[in-house]
């Protein structure tokens, strides 16, 4: 049997076989391993793509692979070749769960069908994700970020503010759609314990981002007939937006009545909270432009530091906007030691954020950071029973890498 993580998460004895590249897939699998689950990331002998995006310390071992391949172990098996295949096979019968990105077809050409899988392990649960589900005429489509951001409807929304279609500078389709693929494999484990069954989880990223995007934006639509226009008009509108300072920008929002009532006393204007414009949420709501508008025009009297001691004073809801880079130093972040600096044995001290998620008697952690290609190759055939022989014989052939690489290499 393979050993299971020492890590204490809830998934300490799941053994998750990671098949998939790119973002979708390996940060499914990142946050299982974060919970404790085991998991082996399957590799090519070129590696995953994003071993190669983003700045290196050292060939394939790039910022983006590292971000999202942390408590894992890294086999190379090259499953195009037969024989690969087989190795794959014995893999797949010490393991619980199978998380692969390969299109349909090609995935029963390599036998990674569920039906294939299932003959030999009525436990295993196996979790595809995908662009579209096989049941509809974009069945099969090659799909990435940028695709199922534009089908979804999320880059037409951003014409509020860009006045045309634009790409939201974040890959939310990979990482939304991660975490849905994420909670569906626990799921399926939880259903697993209590019938001893496993089974098929498909997780289309389309359908995935449209039931996410249409939460709020369904609107009139629904209802059959509609009774209204699609869109949540509050926030479709450029009025929505942060507001600049003397000095910076800051996000102030004054939601509720209360919130609203507690903000005038703050600008020091009391009877606005009577002017029927925006005196109840209601007509706020109905005004978005002019009640955003005046918002603005009182944020830009003080400056952001001003503002944050008096909101906070308040309890009206507020938000430093940060960049990117203070994100490095904000004192929340920095109050609840969300980043933590960690040693890799080749890549020198990485920083990686903490797992964010809370649990009082089973908590995840990072056990290991992203490991080099082909690392764990040898170790990991050691315990489904493969010979130290046998493992030389395979890399001599090319199907595996059975050797850890140093910084030197």
């Amino acid at each position: 049997m393979i050993s299971s993580s020492e890590g204490k998460g809830a998934l300490h004895a799941i053994r998750v076989l990671d098949l998939t590249n790119m973002v979708l897939g390996p940060m499914t699998a990142q946050y299982l391993g974060d919970m404790g689950a085991d998991v082996i990331k399957i590799e090519p002998p070129e590696g995953d793509l994003t071993r190669y995006i983003g700045p290196e310390r050292s060939p394939g071992m790039a910022a983006l692979y590292l971000s999202s391949n942390r408590n894992k172990r890294s086999v190379v098996i090259d499953i195009k070749r037969p024989e690969g295949r087989a190795l794959l096979a014995k893999l797949i019968a010490h393991c619980d769960v199978v998380l692969h990105s390969i299109r349909s077809a090609s995935a029963r050409k390599l036998g990674l069908s569920y039906a294939d899988l299932v003959k030999d392990n009525p436990r295993i649960v196996l979790c595809h994700v995908k662009g579209f589900s096989d049941e509809g005429v974009y069945a099969g489509q090659p799909a990435y970020d940028d695709v199922v951001q534009a089908v979804s409807g999320l880059a037409m929304l951003q014409t509020v503010v860009a006045r045309e279609p634009r790409y939201i500078p974040s890959i939310m389709g990979d990482k939304i759609s991660a975490v849905h693929a994420a909670y569906a494999v626990a799921i399926a484990l939880i259903h697993r314990e209590r019938t001893g069954r496993g089974q098929e989880v498909d997780v289309p990223m389309m359908e995935t981002m449209v039931a996410f995007n249409t939460i709020e934006h369904l609107g009139g639509a629904a209802f059959v007939p509609p009774l209204g226009p699609m869109g949540y008009l509050p926030v479709s509108t450029a009025a929505r937006r942060p507001f600049k300072t003397k000095d910076g920008y800051l996000c102030v929002l004054p939601y509720t009545d209360a919130h609203w009532a507690r903000f005038c006393t703050v600008v020091g204007d009391p009877a606005l909270t009577q002017d029927p414009r925006y005196a109840t949420h209601a007509a706020r709501q109905s005004d978005q432009q002019g009640f955003w508008d005046e918002v603005g025009r009182r944020v830009a009297q003080r400056t952001t530091e001003e503002w944050i001691s008096l909101l906070s004073a308040a309890d009206v809801p507020f938000g430093r906007v940060n960049s990117l880079d203070d994100l490095l130093v904000d004192p929340h972040l920095q109050s609840v030691g969300f980043w933590q600096t960690m040693d890799h044995p080749t890549e020198g001290p990485l920083r990686v954020s903490k797992v964010p998620i809370e649990f009082s008697d089973s908590p995840g952690g990072v056990q290991r950071l992203a490991p080099r290609l082909g690392e764990d190759t040898a170790e990991v055939l050691r315990e489904i029973g493969i010979a130290d022989a046998e493992i030389e014989r395979l890399h001599a052939a090319g199907l595996t890498c059975a050797r850890p690489m140093t910084r030197a290499e």
